[in-house]
């Protein structure tokens, strides 16, 4: 069992950053792949970024590469989703993830769901 939940979202002007971190609870973290989704209203929830147990390899959607970078820390069991030049078309809850499997990019790949965390980017 995992819990997840989401801390360091809020309001910020375009070109901006910020970085969440998604802290677990339980012994197995470093067991799992851990991965950053999106929602904005009145759309499907969507893949933003995901990493390995180890933290080896990573996956990005094409909307965020080369401005989000995903890490994690297994010793403090957290992930971390570092997000610049933000845009307003960023704006959504960002939730995390964990998984089993290989950094997955599918939101049925994944066991377990934080609450989310507000992200809103003004133009």
């Amino acid at each position: 069992q995992v819990q997840l939940v989401e801390s360091g979202g809020g309001l910020v002007q375009a070109g901006g950053s910020l970085r969440l971190s998604c802290a677990a609870s339980g012994r197995t973290f470093s067991r799992y792949a851990m991965g950053w989704f999106r929602q904005a209203p009145g759309k499907e929830r969507e893949f933003v970024a995901a990493i390995s147990w180890s933290g080896g390899s990573t996956d990005y959607a094409d909307s965020v590469m080369g401005r989000f970078t995903i890490s994690r820390d297994n010793a403090k069991k957290t992930v971390y989703l570092q997000m610049n030049s933000l845009k307003p078309e960023d704006t959504a809850v960002y939730y995390c993830a964990a998984s089993s499997d290989h950094i997955p990019t599918t939101t049925g790949e994944y066991d377990y769901w934080g609450q989310g965390t507000q992200v809103t980017v003004s133009s």
